[in-house]
């Protein structure tokens, strides 16, 4: 059975009858964890193996692991510091701060690989504002060239643990103040300016070889009348067709409002994947995923397939092997010592 454009979520630490169901319908391609679906780490690598092992190739299974706020596991996880931090550091001391983000994705990406997790929703690659308040210290920097070059860092830490990586809020999502879970941002910048600035990153990494992006649920009416993430000119036109991306492409979470363009959850994610996304996420919303599951044809292109394989976690240490990995207790001193924090 091959892999489809729908990526869900589950309810609990463990399967229920019907989320074994929905996962063996064909419109399914993985799972995304929350807080809610993490006990300990032999619970959550329990967890992983029973969903890798219901479908053959085996469901994508993610999680927003991108540190700061946006840390979905913490007992049992090294509590990864906001990427402004690294960017603090890095106007101190740059070459400390581009080891320090490589040590740090490595870390990231490793704890989850050890319990099954194929790849984290990071690194974020949007610019940092003060008046954002979806964005703000998630951020790396609010200069282009370093978001770009801590990014590429964190991304070769993330690779070499085994994880792809998914940068995100193309075209940038930091310059705005409204936060899309809840309403619709609306950016009036001209493209040029969007080019100049906030796409850098983006074009910088999709050079670099990122493996997946996300789109922003963001409006910029002089590009667009449509969300980015629906949007044929954002996705095909510039992101695809001027960058040259050749990654995936993950929709932003459908349920959220910036994303309700239409009623039916069908229709949304008719749209998302027609303007160029290769999987929808639909989260906190089972029946918008029951109607999705029987309303949404199956199809993934075979370059979509393509893509979605090479989202598969790697070789990854055993659970064993990391939590006796040197470098992986290197690396926790030294984010104790930034944080100011005692280890758990």
């Amino acid at each position: 059975m091959s892999l489809g454009p729908l990526m869900m979520d589950i309810a609990g630490t463990a399967l229920s009858p019907a989320d074994r169901e929905l996962l063996q319908e064909p419109v399914v391609g993985g799972v995304i964890l929350f807080t809610r679906n993490y006990e300990c780490r032999a619970q959550l690598a329990e967890l992983t193996a029973e969903i890798h092992a219901m479908r053959t190739p085996p469901l994508l299974i993610a999680v927003d692991h991108e540190g700061g706020r946006v840390q979905r596991f913490r007992s049992g996880f090294t509590p990864i510091p906001a990427m402004a931090t690294l960017g603090e550091i890095f106007d101190r001391e740059p070459q400390r701060a581009l080891h320090l983000a490589t040590e740090t994705g490595w870390l990231m990406a490793a704890e989850l690989r050890a319990v099954g997790v194929d790849f984290s929703f990071a690194p974020v690659l949007d610019l940092y504002t003060p008046t954002s308040r979806v964005i703000r210290e998630r951020a790396f920097h609010a200069e282009p060239g370093t978001v770009a070059r801590l990014a590429q860092a964190f991304l070769r830490g993330m690779h070499g643990a085994g994880m792809a990586a998914v940068g995100k809020h193309f075209p940038g999502h930091g310059s705005v103040d409204a936060d899309s879970h809840h309403e619709m941002p609306i950016d009036h910048r001209r493209l040029a300016t969007v080019r100049h600035r906030d796409m850098q990153p983006f074009r910088l990494l999709a050079a670099s070889g990122i493996d997946a992006l996300m789109p922003a649920h963001i409006v910029f009416p002089a590009v667009d009348s449509l969300p980015v993430g629906y949007s044929r000119r954002w996705l095909r036109e510039i992101l695809r067709g001027e960058l040259g991306f050749q990654g995936m492409l993950f929709s932003d979470d459908l349920s959220m409002s910036g994303a309700q363009i239409a009623a039916s959850p069908v229709e949304r994610a008719e749209l998302a994947l027609e303007a160029g996304c290769d999987v929808c996420l639909l989260c906190n919303d089972r029946p918008a995923v029951e109607r999705v599951v029987d309303g949404l044809k199956a199809r993934v292109e075979p370059l979509g397939l393509v893509r979605m394989m090479r989202m598969h976690g790697r070789s990854a240490l055993h659970e064993a092997e990391l939590m006796q990995s040197t470098r992986r207790e290197a690396v926790r001193e030294t984010l104790e010592a930034i944080a100011g924090t005692p280890r758990e």
